[in-house]
């Protein structure tokens, strides 16, 4: 600072003066200091919260209940050989429908929820404000242990329905099958948005995007090892890579990849959703629940303790936990 006092103009040394410009010089100092103490307050250690104490509810519900689809601000949440719709100001379900084999997430679209069967090798579409059955859809399903993810869009119904590498798109309007569409083996989830289909393929470490147009994969993009959830929006299309538990960032319009996050959380199982903002990952080992500013791409806060396998989606207010090996789910506001 001794230069700067150097630089002061010749004030005749009146003590008023000399008050006056040397406020002047901290609020300067001050000034210059904000980037180093933002730097400093954030230094790269995400908020830690307690999963029970950040919920305003807290439900219990017999089974395993597991993978959820937001409808509203209300979600369906699979269960053991049923699907069950849950209400955040009820405790006990609003409506519970059998689904044999029910497995895999399920979606809300067309005023339906569409639910895989992993023993009947079917789709399952069912009215979602009534919960009556509107038709059974043999097509195949990829993973015989139901760790698929189903899509929505363009009209259609995507669902990968075996394991050798085939799509099957479903017309929401006559419930048949439009299209089967070769892609990598071993993919198992699809996701839709960005006026496309999305797909992992698993073994292969890789996404692949498919048109609707003309019902072709138009890009495959390397992503990190064993990409097996994956979500769309919040900037992009983002993968869980079960391998060595990173989340690959899609541009959709170069893609590519743009970034990569360690979210170490390493392993199988686990799920992935976008909204408010961020990406939520939840996994099995590790961390339960992450959300990661899909800006910045950093881990903002992290939810412990670990409660095993479960799922996480987001609707209007809310965002929605599960851990099925305790039969719970936490209601988190938004």
């Amino acid at each position: 600072m001794p230069h700067l006092l150097k630089a002061l103009p010749n004030v005749g040394c009146k003590p008023r003066h000399l008050k006056y410009y040397y406020m002047r010089i901290l609020l300067l100092f001050n000034f210059l200091a904000i980037p180093f103490l933002l730097f400093s307050q954030y230094n790269g250690v995400p908020k830690e919260l307690s999963i029970d104490s950040a919920a305003f509810a807290t439900l219990k519900l017999p089974g395993s209940p597991d993978f959820l689809a937001p409808d509203g601000d209300d979600v369906w949440i699979l269960n053991i050989d049923r699907v069950e719709k849950l209400s955040a100001k009820r405790k006990k379900p609003v409506l519970s429908v059998p689904v044999p084999g029910a497995c895999g997430a399920i979606i809300v679209g067309f005023n339906s929820l569409w639910v895989a069967s992993c023993s009947k090798q079917a789709i399952y579409r069912i009215d979602n404000r009534t919960g009556k059955l509107l038709s059974v859809i043999p097509c195949g399903i990829s993973d015989k242990d139901g760790e698929i993810m189903l899509a929505i869009g363009n009209n259609s119904l995507w669902v990968l329905s075996d394991s050798t590498g085939v799509l099957t798109r479903i017309s929401a309007k006559s419930n048949k099958i439009q299209a089967l569409i070769a892609v990598l083996p071993n993919s198992h989830c699809a996701v839709f948005d960005f006026n496309s289909v999305w797909i992992t393929n698993t073994t292969a470490n890789s996404v692949q995007r498919i048109d609707p147009k003309i019902n072709r994969v138009i890009a495959t993009i390397n992503v990190g090892k064993t990409p097996r959830f994956l979500a769309a929006g919040e900037n992009g299309v983002w993968t869980l890579n079960q391998g060595d538990g990173t989340l690959s960032h899609i541009d959709p319009e170069q893609n590519k990849v743009v970034a990569i996050v360690d979210t170490k959380v390493p392993g199988s199982g686990g799920d992935i959703a976008t909204g408010a903002g961020h990406v939520w990952v939840r996994a099995k080992k590790g961390i339960f629940l992450q959300a990661i500013n899909s800006l910045s791409n950093i881990v903002d806060s992290i939810y412990t303790p670990v409660y095993g396998s479960g799922a996480v989606r987001i609707t209007q207010n809310y965002v929605w936990v599960t851990a099925h090996d305790i039969n719970t789910i936490w209601i988190l506001k938004r």
